[in-house]
Formats: structure tokens, C-alpha cells, sequence
């Protein structure tokens, strides 16, 4: 951990900036895979499963058996656990479905927008170092909610070609359509050119490592629209006098044991806190089975003391993190000052972990500071905003004139044509 006190503004862009990796010899796998896939489908998917997953597997295709197996194999206790998290996550997206209103906007011409739900979605689901079941459920329920038509699932099999029981029953729960087996960069592939078994789709959503996530933006150049550019995983709390260290230090290594290149970032007024925090880390972090990965993720991640409220808010909107924790008394005046942050949690008690799993809000979230300019997994991320109007003749005479005359002066003499001969039409009348 990098302790930094009282930093000059001058220093703030470097020091929010997030680990750096050379990604051009990335790239280059990942275009190689991609070709790969495009030209032989199904063939080389199950080839790179076996190279990667080491898993041998003659379909990609998760039967209704196996789906039925999963869901008495996970206790009842998780299973309870889903139900009450998708519940929760159902009710909050629910309330974001849009009423659109038709609008005159002068006389005789109306205009309205409708949303249309993605006909075809894609969810990519990690398996790696910790099968993200939850993730089903933050991608999956506002895909049903929204309507979308097809909802195919991609994730890794263990060695020996089965999906993580969980993973499958969380599908189940939430309405995925299809389930296939298959990760890394050859999932997106498959999902954004289509192969003899999986089916093509629009858009592609999830969460995966730095192979997955160079591969969903190259995809999306050409053959799909995905969710968000994505990174390393990184939360940043806020800290004063009033927090909890213990409480604090919880949050920072719940973020760090996600994976090595995570990033934790204090920001905190007291001094006294930040040693009590810092010491809270050192003692919890050796109760962690994931200890060694977390210690490695502590290394890119920084202590921050500064000199008041607003100066940490500040600091807070140019780091832009994926997750904000407002650990103080002050929470709520704290929070009309955010700008930049994917999901925030307020007061001592709303740790990161509840919008992770089971408060409602979705967990997909933007990271390596793209909040500035986008936000999380919403009911709208899987709708189209349709828009319509309708002039009458009335329409035609309020702003005939005006189109005629901005058309011309674009130099788009068929544009105005258009207009011209309505115009023309009301006038032989």
C-alpha cells in the first residue's frame, strides 16, 4: 500500500491513474483467436477449450439435464440466497422501464420515442479464479425485463467440461435461453460472428479478464455493440473521523481479493483514521483465503490523506472510481457532490458487497476511470429508443419554410425538394 498525505492538485492525474500493461502482444492473440473463430466456428471453440479451459468437449451446448443436476447439486441455503437477490434486482429495474410521451412540438407535428427491447443479447460469465453466479443475475433479469428475445449465455467448463452448478442455476432463475460452454476470448467470438451451435448476437455484456475485455472492443468496432470498455476491478472510499476501520478496511480487501490487478484508494481526512485503517488491513487481510492474491492487489493501491471534505470530493471525481464508498456520518451532503462514480454506497452500513449481490442495483459497472462518460448496466442498456413523428398539413405549413431554407443552405438541394413538393401540394389544393 502507497500511504501519499496531503498530495498538491497539481499531482492528482498521476496519482489516480491505474496500473498500466503493454496490451500490443494482447492484441495480437486476441485478433488470431477471433480470425480463428470467424472462419471455423464451432471446430475452433472446442479446440481453444481444450488449449485454455483444458476441458475436451464434443458440443458447446449446456443440455436441460445438466441444468436439472445443477440445481440439486447447490444447497438450498444459496439457492434461497438467489431467489432473494433476483427479487431484489427484478424490483429495481422494473421501476426503470420508460413511458415515453408524444410531444407536440408546434403545430401539426408530434413526435414520440418508444423503447424496443435488443432482440439478441450476449452475456459473458467468468469462471476463472471465482465463478461470478451474481453477475447471471445482473445481466440476465433486466434482459428478460426488457424483453429481449434470445438470451445466450457464454461461460468456461472446469476440466472435466461441466459449468459451475450456481452459474447454471442462477440462469435458470433469471431466464437465460441457452447456455453455452465456452470462455475467454473464443466466447465473444463465437457470440459476436455466430457458429454452427452458437447463435449470433447484437449485443454483448459482461465482465472477463484483460484477453476478454481487448476482445469485446476489437468485436465492437465492426460486428456487435457491447456494454462498456472495462478494466481491472477498483473501489475507492471515502474516510473520516466518524468512519468504522474496521468496517473500512473490510471494504478495501473486498475489492482487492477480486484479482491482482484490482485497485483499492483511500481517500480520508484523519490521519488517525488512515493509521487505523492501514493496521485493520494488516490484521484482516491474514484471515483471507485469498490472501496472496489480495496482498498482490494492495500493491497498486493507495492511502490518501487529505485536508478537508471538499478537497477528498474532488480528488474522488478525477479518480471516477467503479465503486464509491461514503463511510462518514455526512454521507447524504456528500452525495449531492459526486459527479464521476458507477454505483455509490452510502453511510456505515451499505458495504459494497450489498450492491455486489443482493440490494437490487446492477454490479456492471465502468472501471480504469470510464464514469466520467458512462454508467452501469441499466434496463436501458438493453433497449433501443425507437423515435417517431407524424406532420400533418398543418405541420407542413409551421415549419415547411424552415427545412426549405436550412436544406438550401446546406447545399442538399433534395432534401429541400422533399419538403417542397408537400408544400407545393397544399397550395394547388
Amino acid at each position: 500500500m502507497k500511504i501519499i498525505k496531503y498530495p498538491r492538485k497539481e499531482d492528482w492525474n498521476q496519482l489516480v491513474e491505474r496500473p498500466h500493461l503493454d496490451v500490443s502482444q494482447l492484441n495480437a492473440t486476441v485478433e488470431s483467436v477471433l480470425k480463428d473463430v470467424r472462419q471455423n466456428g464451432d471446430k475452433a471453440v472446442i479446440a481453444y477449450e481444450e488449449k485454455f479451459d483444458h476441458a475436451i468437449l464434443s458440443s458447446l451446448a449446456v443440455t436441460e439435464t445438466e441444468i436439472d443436476e445443477a440445481m440439486s447439486l447447490v444447497s438450498k441455503e444459496l439457492l434461497e440466497a438467489l431467489k432473494i437477490a433476483h427479487h431484489n434486482i427484478s424490483k429495481f429495474h422494473e421501476s426503470q422501464k420508460f413511458e415515453g410521451s408524444k410531444v407536440e412540438t408546434c403545430k401539426g407535428v408530434s413526435c414520440w420515442q418508444k423503447s424496443v427491447p435488443i432482440e439478441k443479447v450476449g452475456l459473458y460469465i467468468p469462471g476463472g479464479t471465482a465463478p461470478l453466479f451474481s453477475t447471471v443475475l445482473m445481466l440476465a433479469t433486466p434482459a428478460k425485463i426488457a424483453g429481449c428475445r434470445e438470451i445466450v449465455l457464454c461461460t468456461p467448463p472446469n476440466r472435466e467440461g461441466r459449468v459451475n452448478p450456481a452459474i447454471l442455476a442462477a440462469a435458470r432463475i433469471a431466464g437465460v435461453n441457452r447456455i453455452f460452454k465456452a470462455g475467454g476470448v473464443q466466447a465473444i467470438g463465437a457470440m459476436a460472428y455466430g457458429t454452427e451451435s452458437v447463435p449470433k448476437v447484437f449485443k454483448i455484456f459482461g465482465p472477463g479478464n484483460q484477453y476478454v475485455m481487448a476482445a469485446k472492443q476489437q468485436v465492437s468496432l465492426h460486428d456487435v455493440a457491447i456494454d462498456m470498455p472495462a478494466g481491472p476491478s477498483e473501489v475507492c472510499v471515502i474516510a473520516d473521523e466518524t468512519s468504522h476501520p474496521d468496517f473500512v478496511a473490510a471494504d478495501l480487501l473486498s475489492q482487492a481479493e477480486h484479482g491482482i490487478d484490482s485497485q483499492v484508494f483511500l481517500i480520508t481526512t484523519s490521519e488517525d483514521m488512515l493509521q487505523k485503517v492501514q493496521q485493520e488491513i494488516l490484521r484482516q487481510v491474514e484471515l483471507l483465503p485469498r490472501k496472496d492474491m489480495a496482498m498482490k492487489s494492495l500493491d497498486n493501491s493507495k492511502l490518501v490523506l487529505v485536508r478537508d471534505k471538499q478537497e477528498a470530493m474532488e480528488l474522488c471525481n478525477i479518480y471516477a472510481p467503479e465503486h464509491l464508498v461514503i463511510s462518514t456520518d455526512d454521507y447524504a451532503q456528500l452525495a449531492e457532490q459526486v459527479i464521476n462514480a458507477g454505483s455509490v454506497f452510502l453511510g456505515h452500513y451499505a458495504c459494497e458487497s450489498a450492491g455486489d449481490y443482493a440490494s437490487g442495483t446492477n454490479h456492471t459497472l465502468p472501471t480504469h476511470g470510464y464514469a466520467v462518460a458512462y454508467n452501469g448496466v441499466n434496463l436501458d442498456s438493453y433497449c433501443r429508443k425507437v423515435t417517431f413523428q407524424h406532420l400533418t398539413e398543418e405541420g407542413i405549413r409551421s415549419i415547411g419554410r424552415a427545412v426549405e431554407v436550412m436544406a438550401e443552405n446546406e447545399q442538399l438541394q433534395a432534401h429541400r425538394q422533399a419538403m417542397t413538393v408537400r408544400i407545393q401540394s397544399l397550395t394547388k389544393e
